[in-house]
């Protein structure tokens, strides 16, 4: 589901489940969150590359396992992702191929360093699903790419290419398919091949002005997630989704 390997001073963590486009269920969260906590803990470790397959990156949340019935004081399946991935001390360089829908493209927002290859598609669609954005996205997505930008790809919720995506600062290049991992672990090799401590707090300057906004703006988006999860609009939304018709 989620692999890892460590070797010269990279972390590669790979999402691997492509029966299911690599969509999330609650234990890829666990495994993933746990993944970039040991990366960034491990003193051989200098980057981290995140990548899912040539052809998918991640399809978003696998809606079937989101749907499953929770205690009502069980914490969210993605509260792990979301308490490690936006303070990772390390730097993170992201390949995406194929779909980056929803989750699999909000996590983007808080890499440093993302690369697309020209098959890969994204869609961010919260609201067509009757629920609200995640992760932050309501903050940082407008800081990227400008609030009329931010708001036709988070309201309208409609698939959009690489080229929109680097336009939307989302990603910093899109290159060919067949290339992007293979230029992106030369980016990540290139930042652990620099002074780790003068990485590592080069990053910290950048992330500091957004860190406790962006922490409140996490909380709040759950919150509202979680109550629109429950209402009677998602789940006739995710049903049509599940079933491939209309709402």
């Amino acid at each position: 589901m989620v692999r890892a390997e460590t070797a010269g001073g990279i972390a590669r963590i790979a999402l691997d489940r492509p029966e299911k486009k690599n969509a999330f269920t609650a234990e890829m969260y666990r495994q993933l969150g746990e993944a970039l906590a040991a990366a960034d803990a491990a003193a051989d470790v200098r980057a981290v590359l995140l990548h899912g397959t040539s052809e998918c990156f991640s399809a978003g949340n696998d809606l079937a396992d989101f749907l499953k019935p929770r205690r009502p004081d069980e914490e969210s399946p993605a509260t792990a992702l979301f308490r490690t991935l936006p303070v990772m001390r390390k730097p993170v360089v992201a390949a995406v191929a194929g779909p980056a829908i929803g989750i699999g493209c909000t996590l983007l927002l808080h890499c440093d360093l993302v690369y697309a290859g020209e098959n890969a598609r994204f869609q961010l669609p919260f609201v067509p699903l009757g629920i609200v954005p995640e992760f932050g996205s309501t903050l940082l997505l407008p800081l990227l790419a400008g609030y009329q930008r931010a708001a036709e790809l988070l309201l309208l919720g409609e698939p959009f290419t690489a080229e929109q995506a680097r336009e939307a600062g989302i990603v910093n290049a899109v290159v060919a398919s067949a290339e992007v991992l293979q230029i992106a672990e030369r980016k990540a090799r290139a930042l652990a091949a620099l002074p780790p401590e003068s990485v590592r707090l080069t990053k910290a300057l950048l992330k500091a002005t957004q860190r406790g906004a962006l922490e409140a703006r996490i909380a709040e988006e759950s919150r509202i997630f979680a109550e629109r999860l429950a209402s009677p609009e998602a789940k006739a939304a995710m049903r049509a989704f599940l079933e491939m018709r209309k709402a």
